[in-house]
């Protein structure tokens, strides 16, 4: 996090910034202006670049002078860059907390099943039995029977 907090701290001037990426400082105005890059300002209306931004700026350049991407495609590009961002850090959260309830259902398991015994003692599978024609109970406790002794249906 304290990473996070120091990629978002705006530091650099335009001239400082514009000398990282190679860029013109106009060009940076221009980015700024078009909405592709959105600078810190201080109260004098300064731009202030953070690393992000930098990094930005960088991807912007790269897409546009190696790749041969248009401004357009650059703007649609970042766009979805961010969305999968986004999307990642939700799937992230969500893969945690599904992690800690899974963690939470097996202690409540062993808790129900007294103790470490489901760890030493392999669960038995249970197959799917008709509804037999004749013979009524006795013949589904013998089939489950069969099932616990090893005999399997395949």
């Amino acid at each position: 996090m304290a990473d996070d907090s120091l990629q978002e701290e705006p530091c650099y001037v335009i001239s400082v910034a514009a000398k990282l990426v190679q860029l013109h400082p106009q060009t940076l105005r221009y980015y700024d202006r078009i909405g592709l890059i959105r600078p810190s300002r201080t109260a004098g209306r300064i731009r202030l670049y953070s690393q992000r931004d930098v990094e930005t700026l960088r991807k912007i350049a790269r897409l546009t002078e190696d790749l041969g991407v248009n401004l357009a495609g650059v703007e649609v590009i970042l766009n979805m860059s961010r969305h999968i961002e986004e999307l990642q850090q939700k799937l992230d959260a969500l893969q945690r907390q599904a992690e800690r309830e899974i963690a939470a259902l097996r202690a409540r398991i062993r808790e129900l099943e007294g103790g470490d015994a489901w760890a030493t003692e392999p669960y038995r599978i249970i197959a799917p039995t008709e509804r037999p024609a004749e013979g009524g109970l006795q013949a589904e406790a013998d089939s489950t029977q069969n099932l616990e002794e090893g005999e399997y249906d395949r």
